[in-house]
Protein backbone atom coordinates (compact mmCIF):
# COMPACT_ATOMS: atom_id res chain seq x y z
CA UNK A 1 0.00 0.00 0.00
CA UNK A 2 1.24 3.47 -0.87
CA UNK A 3 1.85 5.88 2.01
CA UNK A 4 -0.42 8.93 1.91
CA UNK A 5 1.15 12.33 1.36
CA UNK A 6 0.35 14.39 4.45
CA UNK A 7 1.26 17.80 5.87
CA UNK A 8 4.28 18.19 8.11
CA UNK A 9 3.74 18.67 11.86
CA UNK A 10 5.46 21.39 13.85
CA UNK A 11 4.90 22.99 17.26
CA UNK A 12 5.04 26.65 18.24
CA UNK A 13 5.36 27.99 21.78
CA UNK A 14 4.23 31.29 23.25
CA UNK A 15 6.60 31.66 26.19
CA UNK A 16 5.62 34.06 28.95
CA UNK A 17 8.51 35.26 31.09
CA UNK A 18 7.14 34.81 34.61
CA UNK A 19 10.06 36.64 36.25
CA UNK A 20 9.58 39.93 34.35
CA UNK A 21 7.05 42.72 34.81
CA UNK A 22 4.06 42.37 32.51
CA UNK A 23 4.96 38.76 31.64
CA UNK A 24 6.43 39.58 28.19
CA UNK A 25 6.67 36.83 25.59
CA UNK A 26 9.76 35.66 23.74
CA UNK A 27 10.15 35.86 19.99
CA UNK A 28 13.09 34.74 17.90
CA UNK A 29 14.50 36.43 14.86
CA UNK A 30 14.89 33.65 12.30
CA UNK A 31 18.30 32.83 10.80
CA UNK A 32 16.77 31.01 7.85
CA UNK A 33 13.98 31.84 5.38
CA UNK A 34 11.30 32.82 5.85
CA UNK A 35 12.92 35.65 7.79
CA UNK A 36 11.27 37.80 10.41
CA UNK A 37 10.32 37.46 14.05
CA UNK A 38 8.59 34.24 15.03
CA UNK A 39 7.46 32.15 17.93
CA UNK A 40 10.02 29.58 19.02
CA UNK A 41 9.15 26.20 17.55
CA UNK A 42 9.96 23.57 15.00
CA UNK A 43 9.20 20.20 13.56
CA UNK A 44 8.11 17.20 15.61
CA UNK A 45 10.49 14.24 15.47
CA UNK A 46 9.19 10.75 14.65
CA UNK A 47 8.28 9.00 17.91
CA UNK A 48 7.98 12.28 19.83
CA UNK A 49 4.88 13.60 21.56
CA UNK A 50 3.79 17.13 20.66
CA UNK A 51 4.42 18.31 24.22
CA UNK A 52 7.94 16.83 24.22
CA UNK A 53 8.66 18.58 20.92
CA UNK A 54 7.52 21.93 22.34
CA UNK A 55 9.78 21.63 25.39
CA UNK A 56 12.71 20.44 23.23
CA UNK A 57 12.30 23.22 20.66
CA UNK A 58 12.21 25.87 23.41
CA UNK A 59 15.42 24.45 24.88
CA UNK A 60 17.11 24.32 21.46
CA UNK A 61 16.08 27.79 20.26
CA UNK A 62 16.06 29.96 23.40
CA UNK A 63 18.09 27.84 25.86
CA UNK A 64 15.39 27.79 28.56
CA UNK A 65 13.31 25.09 30.21
CA UNK A 66 9.60 25.82 29.86
CA UNK A 67 6.49 24.61 31.63
CA UNK A 68 3.55 24.13 29.28
CA UNK A 69 0.33 25.71 30.57
CA UNK A 70 -2.24 25.38 27.80
CA UNK A 71 -2.88 24.38 24.21
CA UNK A 72 -4.00 27.65 22.60
CA UNK A 73 -5.11 26.04 19.35
CA UNK A 74 -4.11 24.21 16.16
CA UNK A 75 -3.25 26.09 13.00
CA UNK A 76 -3.53 24.29 9.69
CA UNK A 77 -4.09 26.75 6.85
CA UNK A 78 -2.19 25.17 3.92
CA UNK A 79 -0.76 28.62 3.09
CA UNK A 80 0.55 29.37 6.62
CA UNK A 81 4.12 28.26 5.79
CA UNK A 82 5.63 29.18 2.41
CA UNK A 83 7.84 26.06 2.58
CA UNK A 84 4.84 23.73 2.41
CA UNK A 85 1.68 22.63 4.20
CA UNK A 86 2.50 22.51 7.91
CA UNK A 87 0.14 21.93 10.83
CA UNK A 88 1.09 23.43 14.17
CA UNK A 89 -0.42 23.09 17.61
CA UNK A 90 0.49 26.20 19.60
CA UNK A 91 1.22 25.96 23.31
CA UNK A 92 1.29 28.67 25.95
CA UNK A 93 4.18 28.14 28.36
CA UNK A 94 6.11 29.98 31.02
CA UNK A 95 9.79 30.26 31.81
CA UNK A 96 12.20 32.33 33.83
CA UNK A 97 15.85 33.18 33.45
CA UNK A 98 17.98 34.64 30.70
CA UNK A 99 17.12 33.37 27.20
CA UNK A 100 19.93 32.82 24.73
CA UNK A 101 19.41 32.46 20.97
CA UNK A 102 20.62 29.14 19.55
CA UNK A 103 19.89 26.67 16.76
CA UNK A 104 17.65 28.41 14.15
CA UNK A 105 17.38 31.64 16.16
CA UNK A 106 19.64 34.56 15.26
CA UNK A 107 18.29 36.63 18.18
CA UNK A 108 15.77 36.27 20.99
CA UNK A 109 13.93 39.16 22.57
CA UNK A 110 11.08 39.73 25.03
CA UNK A 111 8.07 41.73 23.84
CA UNK A 112 4.92 42.83 25.58
CA UNK A 113 1.96 41.36 23.67
CA UNK A 114 0.73 44.81 22.62
CA UNK A 115 4.19 45.94 21.43
CA UNK A 116 5.16 43.28 18.89
CA UNK A 117 7.52 43.80 15.94
CA UNK A 118 5.94 44.59 12.57
CA UNK A 119 7.46 41.74 10.55
CA UNK A 120 6.25 38.40 11.87
CA UNK A 121 6.92 35.17 9.99
CA UNK A 122 4.32 32.59 8.97
CA UNK A 123 0.84 33.20 10.44
CA UNK A 124 2.25 34.30 13.78
CA UNK A 125 0.40 37.64 13.71
CA UNK A 126 -2.89 35.68 13.71
CA UNK A 127 -1.66 33.33 16.44
CA UNK A 128 -0.54 36.24 18.61
CA UNK A 129 -3.90 37.99 18.11
CA UNK A 130 -5.56 34.79 19.37
CA UNK A 131 -3.10 34.75 22.29
CA UNK A 132 -3.90 38.35 23.26
CA UNK A 133 -7.61 37.42 23.36
CA UNK A 134 -6.73 34.32 25.45
CA UNK A 135 -4.68 36.42 27.85
CA UNK A 136 -7.51 38.96 28.26
CA UNK A 137 -10.49 36.58 28.39
CA UNK A 138 -9.23 33.02 28.90
CA UNK A 139 -10.84 31.97 25.59
CA UNK A 140 -8.86 29.54 23.45
CA UNK A 141 -8.31 30.15 19.74
CA UNK A 142 -11.50 29.92 17.68
CA UNK A 143 -12.07 27.04 15.33
CA UNK A 144 -11.51 28.20 11.77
Amino acid sequence: MTRPVTPRVAVDIIIEMSDRPGRPILLIERKNPPHGWALPGGFVDVGERLEQAAVREAREEISLEVQLKALLGCYSDPARDPRGHTISPVYVAEASGKPRAADDAAHVQAFLPDQLPEVLAFDHALILADYRRYRETGQLAPLR
